[in-house]
């Protein structure tokens, strides 16, 4: 009709909105169709299409309100106002931090006094690693329930290796954690439709396993990260999540690691010309599960062919879960036969998977050994790093999945927690840091920066503070700021701050071996060889000590790789340590 509601009496709003009416029938039939639709969910994108992004405060109070605005937004971002006023969007969650937890026996005992503002914090609460919050922790996993981290109840132990002996880092987590960690989930997926349209339409290949969990002797459970999400309600409740991939969650919470991975392939390969995507958690298993193919793609053939499950899968609710999406068919056996036959398997995710579009999988910091690998499988498919986060809580994401693999940055979402950064000094043209296990002194604590006060460019290691319990707690990462999205600056992950390799005077970190690895692998690409993995050890046992490095290769039988070739590898390796390239 083109008039405006007779209920607008104000003139000038009358006014103002007459010039933009205008009569448009086919406009008017699309929205009532999609307005009387049963389901108002993602109705923002549906009426709106080409929106990139919700600009609303979502911190403090208003963090109620994120999932019915994901619910008419299809989990559209809401990156614009936590971005934009990033360091007020820090200050208020360090004050929602330290409200919440005013009352907690930690806080108490460092004379906070309900104080939420930034510079008391950092006067009177102290950098700390894990062992300085194990005794507290050590009480919590023995069943003292009282608030000693954190005001909300720990709902379980996320298990997590990295301490001083090789034991496990058990740490604190609650329910909420479980749906913020969902939340950045949402946000990296609605970036990443942005760069692959009607990802929604079709199926995520991923293999996902879990490991076995204990009971902390106050009964309460301790795993990895991921095996916590993938048994927590949030997931296994949500089709939204469990329905975008092929794996059924039967096959994924196996505990048997050789039922599960059977069982995801299979489904996977039923599924391969819905499969639009496909990853894994870290690369190394993705590389696994391609072994695992070239291993048992007969079994896997006969299986397709025959509609049946192979007999050495016996966990009853597995052969039920993946029976519901076997059906014979030979066209597929015969072809899945084929290509697996072939003499080389270069490509063979493309051509077993014909519709995927990129490899979604961590491949920064020691994961990057992989790459060539996973180049060789994929015929060089997009390698898309998304997200950032550790046990201890979820950073970021990228904003630019397309990126090379070398260049990844994430971009720290400032209302995951409240973020610090020590900074990485340089002297003769090394990067000088203070060791994870010795004490800052007030000095040291002093010269923490704020999320926005970082320099582009510059190393620091990261310093959280979370809303399940830590405080001002080294992650023990290596970042180096790469660039800003509006006022929040993206990092490049750089390094775990540790020394793997020593001997003497002699210190040698994971950046260090890896390049040096790459380096001497270079050698070997004349015999069309290429390194799966490695690993390593200093000896000491002679004199004088050296590294020795085990490498697993990919070579081919008709070109035998000479002797001579893997000396000038342990040469390469040498003079890139040497050199520190």
């Amino acid at each position: 009709m083109g008039t405006i509601n007779n209920k607008i009496t104000d003139p000038s709003v009358r006014e103002a909105a007459m010039k933009i009416l205008k009569p448009n029938s086919e406009l008017a039939d699309f929205i009532e169709a999609e307005c009387s639709k049963d389901s108002w969910q993602e109705i923002i994108t549906r009426l709106w299409p080409n929106t990139k992004y919700m600009d609303v405060v979502v911190t403090g109070a208003m963090s109620q309100y994120i999932p019915t605005l994901d619910y008419y937004s299809n989990n559209l971002p809401l990156v614009s106002e936590v971005t934009t006023n990033v360091d007020e969007v820090q200050k208020r969650v360090l004050h929602e931090i330290l409200t919440r937890n005013a009352n907690v026996e930690y806080l108490q005992r460092l004379n906070l006094n309900g104080h939420t503002d930034r510079e008391t914090f950092k006067k009177f609460v102290p950098v700390i690693t894990y062992e300085d919050i194990q005794p507290d922790i050590n009480r919590i996993a023995n069943g003292d329930t009282s608030p000693i981290l954190c005001s909300q109840p720990v709902s379980e132990f996320i298990s997590s290796t990295g301490t001083s002996g090789g034991e496990n880092k058990l740490i604190p987590t609650t329910e909420e954690e479980h749906g913020r960690r969902l939340q950045l989930y949402g946000l990296v997926m609605s970036v990443v439709s942005q760069f692959f349209p009607d990802l929604e339409k079709g199926k995520g290949m991923y293999f996902l396993l879990i490991k076995s969990e204990a009971k902390t002797p106050g009964g309460l459970l301790a795993h990895t990260l991921f095996t916590s999400v993938y048994k927590s309600s949030h997931f296994r409740s949500s089709n939204s999540y469990v329905s975008q991939y092929t794996s059924p969650i039967e096959a994924i919470l196996c505990l048997d690691s050789y039922q599960s991975m059977y069982s995801q392939m299979l489904c996977g390969l039923c599924y391969n010309r819905e499969v639009v995507r496909v990853g894994s958690i870290f690369a190394y298993a993705f590389i696994r599960a391609m072994r695992f193919l070239e291993d048992h793609w007969s079994l896997l053939c006969n299986d397709i062919r025959t509609g049946t499950i192979n007999n050495k899968i016996t966990d009853l609710s597995v052969r039920e879960a993946v029976m519901k999406i076997l059906k014979p068919d030979s066209e597929l056996a015969d072809f899945i036969e084929a290509e697996c036959s072939k003499d080389s398997w270069e490509g063979i995710v493309s051509r077993l998977w014909p519709n995927t579009k990129y490899m979604d999988l961590i491949v920064t910091g020691a994961m990057s050994q992989y790459i060539p690998m996973l180049d060789y499988y994929s015929n060089s498919l997009p390698l898309i790093s998304t997200t950032y986060g550790s046990s201890e809580c979820s950073f970021g994401i990228n904003l630019n999945p397309l990126c090379k693999p070398g260049e990844v940055s994430y971009m720290l979402i400032p209302t995951m927690g409240y973020f610090e950064f020590l900074p990485m000094h340089r002297s003769n043209e090394f990067i000088d840091s203070i060791s994870i296990s010795t004490p800052l002194n007030e000095k040291d604590e002093q010269q923490l920066f704020n999320l926005v006060d970082v320099k582009i460019g510059q190393e620091y290691e990261l310093v959280v503070t979370t809303y399940s319990g830590l405080y001002r707690y080294r992650v023990g990462d290596v970042l180096r700021v790469a660039g800003y999205k509006n006022n929040t600056p993206q990092f490049n992950f750089i390094r775990r701050e540790n020394v793997i390799l020593s001997i003497d005077f002699d210190k040698t970190n994971e950046l260090d071996l890896q390049n040096a690895v790459n380096n001497a692998a270079n050698n070997l690409m004349p015999f069309d060889a290429r390194v799966v993995d490695y690993t390593s050890y200093a000896d000491t046992a002679t004199i004088p000590g050296h590294y020795v490095l085990f490498w697993e290769l990919s070579a081919n039988a008709s070109a035998p790789i000479p002797p001579s070739v893997l000396e000038d590898c342990c040469l390469t390796i040498e003079e890139s340590l040497d050199s520190g390239q």
